[in-house]
């Protein structure tokens, strides 16, 4: 194992799910049982849908909020709010992997927005639209995951819930969407799913992660309500990973690469968006097989997001909707459980770095 560094720092951001909850941005020091809640610049009220950490200074973290993005430079000491328009909800960030200066921005309603120079100043891709194939009852469409094939920064690929997954090839300037196979999916039994809408096909558009590794170029890794899926053409045709020979919990919540090793998966699954358990499993063999990863973990809720350390790949955290912390910093050999402060009900981002 290698040692943890003493600056390491675990962060998870909430929103709040009705009156008497806690939203906002909470940070941990590896080690310590202790949250800290991060308020300074931030609005009274805040709620974090997205954090990622700058991939080579840990000092800088980004936030998407329903009130637009922020940035510290200090862990969270401070925060400055970035200039996007007043009243941007932002559900995904993405730092480039090639150029830390180039950031991504997902929104509510569904849209996408650049910087080039570190977030200060932004501006909106116009192409960055999908049909709209599902009209939702009680919320907008919207960009939950951003993310840029390692192999090929310039190709973009953007998780939709509840509106599918597109793709851009040009850095975000003109957008495809990838969404047409996942319609044919959807026409099968086991995959038909409609609760909040009029239609079937949510199920299969009900978009929450993506990821690509370097280690299978052109390969992209989705995770929907109805589990997990591949596409081998970059996002043209999918199949199903059947994710269900391995777990019985098959709700596909996040989906992410290890930076360490590019062969390796790791996806939290739960029975469905509001449950009673949720787990991480990982796949050492780029999906082919899967088994549980967290060992021992009884999670109260769904399972929401993975956070995977940059450079401690023994680092490995987990965070359910109700807000329990499961990290491990053996690999998984062992794991801790820590609870956010009182009254955090509705977790949405764990960040680590």
């Amino acid at each position: 194992m290698t040692n943890p560094s003493a600056a390491s720092h675990v962060y998870v951001g909430s929103a709040r799910s009705g009156s008497g909850t806690v939203g906002g941005i909470f940070r941990q020091t590896v080690g310590d049982d202790r949250w800290t809640q991060l308020t300074n610049g931030l609005p009274e009220i805040t709620q974090v849908q997205a954090i990622a950490v700058h991939p080579t200074n840990p000092d800088v973290v980004y936030l998407g909020t329903r009130s637009g993005p922020y940035r510290t430079a200090d862990r969270g000491e401070h925060w400055e709010r970035l200039g996007l328009p007043d009243g941007t909800e932002i559900w995904s960030i993405l730092v480039h992997p090639a150029n830390p200066r180039i950031l991504y921005a997902g929104t509510s309603p569904v849209g996408v927005y650049r910087s080039d120079d570190g977030g200060d100043s932004w501006r909106r891709l116009p192409n960055a639209v999908q049909p709209e194939r599902v009209k939702m009852k009680s919320f907008t469409c919207r960009v939950m995951r951003l993310v840029a094939d390692p192999a090929r920064p310039e190709e973009l690929y953007a998780a939709l819930e509840v509106g599918g997954v597109m793709r851009s090839l040009d850095g975000g300037e003109t957008w495809d969407d990838c969404s047409s196979d996942l319609l044919k999916l959807a026409e099968l039994p086991q995959l038909k799913s409609k609760i909040d809408s009029d239609t079937d096909i949510e199920g299969m558009l009900d978009g929450h992660a993506v990821c690509v590794s370097a280690a299978k170029p052109g390969t992209v890794f989705l995770a929907v309500r109805m589990g997990l899926f591949e596409s081998a053409d970059r996002g043209s045709t999918w199949r199903s990973m059947e994710i269900g020979r391995f777990s019985s919990l098959t709700y596909g919540r996040d989906i992410l690469v290890s930076p360490s090793n590019p062969r390796h998966l790791y996806a939290c699954l739960s029975p469905a968006a509001r449950s009673k358990d949720g787990s991480l499993y990982r796949s050492q063999d780029l999906g082919e097989t899967w088994t549980r990863f967290d060992h021992g973990v009884k999670a109260g809720s769904t399972m929401m997001a993975v956070a995977l350390h940059r450079r401690d790949p023994d680092q490995v955290y987990c965070v359910s909707r109700g807000g329990q912390v499961f990290g491990t910093q053996d690999g998984g050999r062992t794991w801790a459980e820590h609870h956010l402060p009182e009254g955090v009900q509705d977790v949405y981002a764990i960040a680590c770095g």
